[in-house]
């Protein structure tokens, strides 16, 4: 048996008339740059997260490259965010002139630890750039108490996590920004690269629809330097599509968890901890394994399970950010769980066959 980490084309099969129906309607329309297609999903979305705006970008990291910007973080400024996540998170933020600050994670939701933000405030500190890693949303009533206390801006990073919930309210709808990615596997997924920024700022939300669009709001007339980063009409048609099903699958990938943490439940293995502020949406499902987690993801693959460490090197030891002079020992917390996360199958179609096989390989190597 062989069991991928996520299975694209199980997904498209079970909607793929309504896919091709959309994709044709694109075609017959040929208006592939911002059509009515894009236009309707940024509506559709921001109503799903109870906001004003959405405005469609290229992807998940121009979508936090030109949220910072709209929010007037540039050079100089300092940027608090956590050193365990995929790079995009602190590519932006150098990419439009500031500096990264990391904020050790809490040991057990793997987010930024809220207790630890205030100590790394400083006068230069102008944003705070909570990731909700794996679906699991940051506690974001500490964070937002503090922002409000410092006048620092919030820009959430919810590329792994659409559809999840803090405290009843959708992630990505209680900063100046949230910014959501569209990256095929991810839980709301197209079929290419796709972004958004949601936000209830009018005055946010226009200056991002003129820096996606070369820094124009009247073609040739330009007001700011910008970028080529809009939404692929075909994109957003196919997303219009997927929108309808979000919730079931994300119900569905929330019981697959449940089965998940019930088939390990006596053995060594750490199951993904669940806050009672949260509503996870399982983007991944991550198990921590304090010993021997290399020999157990060799085992899975040798018996045709897909599994990935999101994320083997913190960022803080990327040989990309040496010149801010971190070194190992610094965020302790982040560096021990590198080496002890492994995520599994997670999605719609995984079946209680897939996930007791799965298990049975696990137990194979660990008890």
């Amino acid at each position: 048996m062989r069991i991928p980490l996520v299975d694209l084309k199980k997904q498209y099969q079970s909607i793929k008339d309504e896919i091709d129906e959309a994709i044709q309607q694109v075609l017959n329309d040929t208006s592939f740059i911002l059509g009515s297609e894009v236009e309707k999903l940024e509506d559709s979305i921001a109503r799903f997260h109870n906001t004003t705006c959405g405005i469609g970008v290229a992807s998940g990291t121009d979508a936090l490259l030109l949220a910072l910007t709209a929010c007037g973080i540039g050079k100089d400024d300092e940027v608090i965010t956590t050193p365990f996540t995929f790079i995009a998170t602190t590519e932006a933020i150098c990419r439009v002139g500031a500096k990264p600050v990391f904020c050790d994670i809490d040991e057990t939701t793997y987010n930024m630890n809220p207790e630890k933000i205030e100590e790394k405030i400083a006068p230069s500190t102008r944003a705070i750039l909570p990731v909700h890693l794996y679906g699991l949303s940051c506690d974001m009533e500490k964070i937002l108490t503090l922002a409000r206390e410092y006048n620092l801006k919030v820009i959430e990073d919810c590329a792994q996590a659409f559809g999840s919930e803090y405290k009843g309210e959708r992630v990505g709808s209680f900063g100046d920004a949230g910014c959501l990615s569209f990256f095929p596997s991810k839980n709301l997924g197209a079929y290419g690269d796709g972004g958004m920024v949601i936000t209830d700022n009018e005055e946010v939300a226009n200056h991002l629809k003129m820096l996606r669009n070369h820094g124009s709001s009247n073609k040739y007339f330009c007001g700011m330097h910008g970028f080529n980063s809009r939404l692929d009409t075909i994109q957003a048609a196919i997303l219009r599509v997927k929108l309808r099903y979000i919730d079931r699958w994300i119900k569905d990938r929330q019981e697959n968890a449940a089965f998940y943490n019930q088939m390990l439940s006596n053995t060594d293995i750490e199951i993904p901890f669940v806050p009672d502020y949260a509503r996870h949406s399982f983007n991944y499902y991550t198990i921590r394994i304090k010993k021997n987690r290399d020999k157990l993801q060799k085992h899975l693959k040798e018996n045709g399970i897909a599994n990935a460490v999101y994320y083997p090197l913190c960022l803080h030891l990327q040989d990309v950010y040496k010149d801010l002079g971190y070194k190992s020992g610094d965020f302790p917390i982040a560096e021990k769980v590198q080496n002890e996360v492994l995520s599994l199958p997670i999605y719609s179609e995984l079946t209680p066959l897939d996930i007791t096989e799965i298990c049975r390989i696990i137990k194979q190597v660990t008890v």
